[in-house]
C-alpha cells in the first residue's frame, strides 16, 4: 500500500517494523507488555542522561502531549504556589489556557512569536516576582519552528531556586538534551514525536523530589500525576486501561533510535533533511518567518508567495495527491505553511518533495 509521507510535527512517517509491531493484540497485565513499559521507563531516563539511580523518574500518560502537559501543570503546583509561563507561540498559550481552567496561580511574561524568549528578561522577572515557585517555557515552539534556550533558562531558574517544567514535545529525541545539565525538573514529550513512535501517549520525565510533592494535589482523577507514578511503581500496571500497542510500537522505535546511533545521530539526519529543504527552498523563491539564529531544525514556517493565484488548499491538496503532506500555519501575523523535518524522513524524501512543490508552482502558474 502505498505510504504518504507526512512532513509534519507529528503525527510522523513511521517505519514499517514499527507499524508491525503493533500486530500482536497485548493484554495489559501480560508479563511482556509490563516488562516492555520497564524498559521503556529506564530507556527514556537515559535518553535524557538522567537515570533512576540519580533520582529521576518516568511517569507515562494515556493520551496526546497535552494530556502529558496538563498531567505535570495541573498536578505539581500546590495551592501555595505561583507559575510563571513563557509565552511566545499557541503552545505557550496553552499552558495559559490549562493554568487558567485548574485556577492556578499563574503570570504570564509573553514575547513575539518571532522572537526567544529572552533570558535577561526572565532573570529580571524572577528578580522583581519572588513569588513565583514554577517556570513553565516551550522548548521547540512548534507555531514557528523557533527554539527556546532552555539551557539558559534553567541555569537562572537554578539561581532563583524555581521548580523548572520544560514542554519538549516535538523536539525530545531529536536533539540533545541532558535533563540535569539543564536544569530541568519535569520534562514532558509524547510517542508520536522524534522517537517515532504512533500516537497514543505522552511522557514527564521527573525529579523525583518535586514528583513526590505533588502527592495529594492534583486537580483530576486521571491526569493525576504522583499517582500515575505510584501505580506504576507499586505493581508495574496503569491505573486504567493503557494504549498496549502504540506501548509496543514504541519499544521497536526505542531499538531503532539506538540502532541509528542514538540521538545524536538523529539529530544529524534531521539537521541533514532541514539544510536540503532551506537550499530548495531558497532557490524557488519561499522566504522563511524566523531568522535563522533562532530557527530549530524540528519545523520550517514558510511565507505564502506574494502571487494572488496561490491559495494554500489547493497546494496543500495537490502536494497531497502526490504523496506529501505539510502542516498549515499557525501565525498571528502572517501567512505561512510548515514543514517537518522529523519522522522517517530521509534526504532523498525532501529532494522528492522539493520536486513536487516545485511542479506544483508551475502547474498553478505561481511565481514566488
Amino acid at each position: 500500500m502505498s505510504q504518504s509521507l507526512l512532513f509534519t510535527p507529528g503525527p510522523l512517517s513511521t517505519s514499517l517494523t514499527v507499524k508491525q509491531a503493533m500486530l500482536k493484540d497485548m493484554g495489559s497485565r501480560d508479563h511482556a507488555f509490563m516488562e516492555a513499559v520497564k524498559e521503556i521507563r529506564e530507556g527514556l531516563l537515559r535518553l535524557a542522561h538522567a537515570p533512576k539511580e540519580e533520582g529521576y523518574e518516568c511517569v507515562i500518560i494515556q493520551g496526546s502531549g497535552t494530556f502529558g502537559v496538563e498531567s505535570v501543570i495541573s498536578s505539581v503546583l500546590g495551592e501555595n504556589d505561583r507559575l510563571l509561563i513563557l509565552a511566545n507561540g499557541a503552545y505557550g498559550e496553552r499552558i495559559v489556557k490549562m493554568a487558567k481552567i485548574h485556577k492556578l496561580d499563574h503570570e504570564i511574561l509573553r514575547f513575539e512569536e518571532d522572537a526567544i524568549t529572552s533570558p535577561d528578561e526572565v532573570a529580571n522577572y524572577l528578580a522583581q516576582h519572588t513569588a513565583i515557585t514554577h517556570v513553565a517555557c516551550i522548548h521547540s515552539e512548534t507555531t514557528t519552528g523557533l527554539f527556546n534556550p532552555v539551557g539558559e533558562i534553567g541555569e537562572i531558574c537554578k539561581k532563583y531556586n524555581k521548580v523548572f517544567i520544560v514542554d519538549a514535545m516535538s523536539s525530545f529525541g531529536g536533539v540533545t538534551m541532558d535533563m540535569v545539565a539543564m536544569n530541568i525538573d519535569f520534562l514532558i514529550s509524547s510517542s508520536n514525536k522524534c522517537i517515532e513512535g504512533v500516537p497514543g501517549f505522552a511522557f514527564a520525565l521527573c525529579k523525583k523530589k518535586e514528583l513526590e510533592k505533588a502527592k495529594g494535589q492534583a486537580r483530576s482523577l486521571s491526569l493525576d500525576l504522583y499517582d500515575q507514578w505510584a501505580g506504576l511503581e507499586a505493581n508495574g500496571q496503569f491505573r486504567f486501561t493503557p494504549p498496549t500497542l502504540s506501548l509496543m510500537a514504541f519499544r521497536q522505535a526505542m531499538q531503532e533510535l539506538q540502532e541509528e546511533g542514538g540521538i545524536a545521530a538523529r539529530e544529524a539526519r534531521y539537521k541533514a533533511n532541514k539544510k536540503i529543504l532551506d537550499e530548495g527552498m531558497h532557490q524557488m523563491g519561499f522566504r522563511q518567518y524566523l531568522e535563522p539564529e533562532i530557527q530549530g531544525h524540528i519545523i520550517t514556517s514558510f511565507l505564502y508567495p506574494s502571487s494572488p493565484d496561490f491559495k494554500f488548499e489547493r497546494f496543500y491538496e495537490k502536494l497531497n495527491q502526490r504523496g506529501f503532506v505539510i502542516y498549515p500555519g499557525k501565525l498571528s501575523k502572517a501567512d505561512a505553511f510548515r514543514i517537518g523535518n522529523i519522522g522517517q524522513i530521509f534526504p532523498d524524501d525532501v529532494r522528492a518533495l522539493l520536486k513536487a512543490i516545485a511542479e506544483v508552482l508551475h502547474e498553478e502558474g505561481i511565481a514566488v
